[in-house]
């Protein structure tokens, strides 16, 4: 009987914009959405207070990883905003170790919003790490896990 993976096992996270392979990331943060609730009481109605649904809103994502030579298709994607901002469609897989998905979520409309590189310091001999941080406007279908 085969046994099944263990989803807590090391997982990387794959970027992928427009079908572009970004490379792989060991860190990933805010994949998160919340929905902001009014509450309207109703006239005689003492039982309870209604919760209505105003707007979704979707936190940044910070991907975090050592330096690799994919840190150039990174930059090569953030410097093309210089030529006109587009808003492509991302997808994030989680893969364990022998590269098979844990779990993937499919981005709208993606914008690369803030990349930080390596602090260059002989004197603190830490391994080279970059963060991409990445707003987008939702999730979509990933293609299925």
């Amino acid at each position: 009987m085969p046994q099944a993976q263990d989803p807590g096992s090391t997982v990387f996270f794959k970027l992928t914009i427009d079908g572009q392979d970004l490379g792989l990331f060991n860190g990933c943060d805010g994949l998160a959405s919340e929905v902001e609730v009014e509450q309207r009481q109703e006239g005689g109605n003492n039982g309870f207070v209604w919760q209505l649904p105003t707007r979704v809103t979707f936190s940044t994502i910070r991907l975090t990883r050592p330096l690799t030579a994919d840190t150039s298709r990174v930059a090569a994607w953030i410097s093309s905003l210089a030529t006109g901002i587009s808003r492509p469609t991302a997808q994030i897989a989680a893969l364990r170790a022998d590269g098979s998905i844990v779990a993937q979520w499919g981005l709208v409309e993606v914008l690369p919003v803030r990349w930080q590189g390596p602090t260059l310091d002989p004197a603190s001999p830490g391994v080279a790490t970059e963060t991409l941080e990445i707003a987008h406007h939702g999730f979509t279908d990933a293609g299925g896990a």
